[in-house]
């Protein structure tokens, strides 16, 4: 009912600038108790208007839509944003909209703190006296709240385990191109690692700052399993991790004969077969002269 009264009041203080006569004050203040009494007919219009529920930001790799319910009927809905100490702002997107959904990916600064009203307006427009109802969100700030996609990675090298992480591709882009988180973030970003021997459940984790990660310590006969997570460590809580990758298993190295047992083991074991070889031939040389010094006396004797 107060606000009623106030919608009256600067409409009545309106009309009183543009009149200037003492007999608008009677019928104008005979309209203010009237209206006190049985209600204008536009705030009894918006009196019948549904506000906005669960008005909430969601935010993957920067792209940033703003969300609320119920699906309207007979009237629609107005966006407007604002960053913390600045004006008021409008998507023509989503002013007088039947969605209940905004993206406002391109309109948001990434480092700006946000919050956002959805307005519920009558098909027949609202007065400039009459307030619609409204729901305001909570405060966001792309940098801090927008969740991070899971990247991607892949093997490299043969003597030891080198991981290549792909940074995600995000939602903003510059000078014609996508920007990936690296480009945001830069220095700010880093990995989490979480590796085990493959059949283990054994995890270890290591924190890398750049987008490349080498393992000179593992067992080169083992293979290994690998899961990748951005780590923000500037922000608070669970922002801080983004989405952890898939797992994915390297292959087993196959060590050639040599790295397997060695020149000195190898040369150990050549050095073993030609002696063996060489007594052979030596034992076969010794009794084939044997036989023959036997044969020859026999054949004298025959004779």
């Amino acid at each position: 009912m107060l606000f009623r009264v106030r919608s009256w009041i600067k409409y009545f203080m309106h009309i009183s600038q543009m009149m200037d006569s003492k007999p608008v004050m009677f019928p104008a203040l005979f309209l203010v108790w009237l209206t006190f009494v049985n209600g204008s007919p536009a705030s009894l219009e918006v009196g019948k208007l549904t506000k906005a529920t669960n008005v909430s930001w969601s935010s993957y790799n920067f792209k940033t839509i703003l969300s609320w319910g119920p699906k309207p009927v007979n009237y629609t809905y107005t966006v407007e944003f604002s960053r913390a100490g600045k004006d008021k702002q409008r998507n023509p997107h989503c002013i007088r909209s039947t969605e209940t959904e905004c993206d406002l990916t391109n309109e948001l600064d990434v480092k700006g703190v946000y919050s956002a009203e959805v307005l519920s307006e009558s098909l027949h427009g609202t007065s400039d006296y009459v307030e619609p109802p409204f729901t305001r969100s909570k405060k966001f700030c792309p940098y801090n709240d927008t969740l991070i996609g899971r990247p991607e990675f892949n093997f490299k090298g043969n003597k030891k385990i080198v991981l290549i992480i792909h940074d995600p591709i995000t939602a903003l882009h510059k000078d014609g191109r996508s920007l990936n988180i690296r480009d945001v973030f830069k220095k700010n970003l880093k990995y989490k690692i979480a590796y085990n021997e493959a059949g283990s459940t054994g995890k270890k984790m290591l924190i890398v700052d750049e987008s490349k990660a080498e393992f000179n310590d593992l067992n080169k006969d083992q293979s290994y399993c690998f899961s990748v997570a951005a780590y923000i460590p500037s922000r608070k809580g669970d922002n801080r991790v983004g989405e952890w990758s898939l797992p994915k298993c390297s292959p087993q190295v196959q060590n050639t004969v040599f790295e397997e047992y060695g020149l000195a083991v190898i040369g150990g074991a050549a050095f073993i077969i030609l002696a063996f070889v060489i007594g052979v031939i030596v034992l076969i040389v010794v009794c084939c002269k044997r036989v023959r010094r036997r044969t020859l006396p026999a054949k004298e004797t025959i004779v």
